[in-house]
């Protein structure tokens, strides 16, 4: 626990630079203390005192979250942990946690460092499905934003879509100076767009933030569709999003066209759609995460996203792997 504490408060500070050392570094430490990832690294043959430089590291499959608990130490040490939603019948996975605390003050820092201060939004969450279950770590982190954000206009709302209306059309009305955060699951903002497309007041202060996912409610679509359907409905010229996932302690923001922008404590490597131990020859591939935040889990995530780095260094998620299972976060390949 003293390496958790020490850790975290280097990952408070850290610099672009600070990165490959930290993950050097922290790889070493669950190569040793996480049953699990060491486990795997055997069946691999790999000789973790060998790993120089971090493309040499090996990324876990995303699926061992689902059968094993993936922590640095015993699982005794652990007494809570945020569970993924799924469809009927789908395993879930469990992503036992450190320190909700540590967590929560390192998302706010990640959204603070794209979008300014929390005291400076009223907060609206749109969870849905997220809300009707227990352990989700995006309500976590909608909660403690909302509570943050010091307004009493802030809240959540599961499918009291008429109250929403009429908070929206009161926050353009007052006009006091605040932004005003949509935060929603997609399903529920399509929902709400097309069942009152023609109500929405004309807010410039409004972002709608859409965290993906049709959670089996609706057909999947490809993000421009949904985007288009949006930015009509809400009359505003982008739509924002969050990339983000139970496995993962730290999120990506995109302002606009599914374009994310990592936060210090992220890193995404491709690897070859059909070849998971080579990297990706072109500039789209499976997409590979090093998440510093996980230092009391695994940082070294291979998810069953699909992802293409932009010119601009940015990454879009492109869909997900064939007969892999639907997440919060898929949106169908173009």
């Amino acid at each position: 626990m003293n390496y958790f504490k020490s850790f975290s408060s280097q990952l408070e500070s850290m610099k672009e630079a600070d990165f490959e050392k930290l993950a050097l570094d922290l790889f070493q430490f669950q190569a040793k203390e996480n049953a699990i990832y060491r486990s795997y690294l055997e069946a691999r043959g790999v000789d973790s005192k060998a790993v120089k430089k971090v493309e040499e590291i090996p990324f876990l499959p995303i699926q061992f979250f689902k059968k094993f608990p993936v922590v640095c130490g015993k699982k005794d040490a652990f007494s809570s942990f945020y569970s993924s939603s799924g469809t009927t019948g789908q395993i879930t996975s469990k992503h036992f946690i450190w320190s909700e605390e540590a967590y929560l003050k390192h998302a706010e820092r990640i959204f603070e460092d794209f979008y300014g201060d929390l005291r400076d939004y009223h907060i609206l969450a749109l969870l849905p499905a997220y809300l009707e279950r227990k352990g989700s770590s995006l309500v976590a982190m909608a909660d403690y934003f909302i509570k943050h954000s010091g307004s009493e206009d802030s809240g959540f709302y599961l499918y009291n879509y008429k109250a929403l209306i009429e908070k929206l059309h009161a926050l353009k009305t007052r006009n006091d100076g605040k932004k005003v955060l949509l935060l929603g699951v997609t399903f529920a903002l399509l929902d709400l767009a097309e069942q009152f497309n023609d109500v929405f007041p004309e807010m410039d202060n409004l972002i709608v933030m859409e965290t993906g996912g049709m959670k089996g409610r609706r057909k999947e679509m490809i993000r421009e569709e949904v985007h288009e359907i949006l930015k009509k409905a809400f009359k505003i010229s982008q739509v924002h999003s969050e990339y983000g996932m139970t496995e993962l302690m730290s999120q990506a923001y995109s302002k606009g066209d599914g374009k994310y922008v990592l936060p210090h404590s992220m890193r995404i490597y491709l690897r070859d759609i059909n070849d998971p131990l080579t990297w990706a020859k072109r500039n789209q591939g499976g997409v590979n995460i090093i998440d510093l935040a996980n230092f009391h889990s695994c940082a070294f995530i291979e998810t069953q996203d699909l992802g293409r780095y932009q010119e601009d260094g940015t990454l879009e998620i492109l869909g997900r792997f064939d007969n892999s299972e639907i997440r919060g976060c898929n949106l169908m390949v173009n």
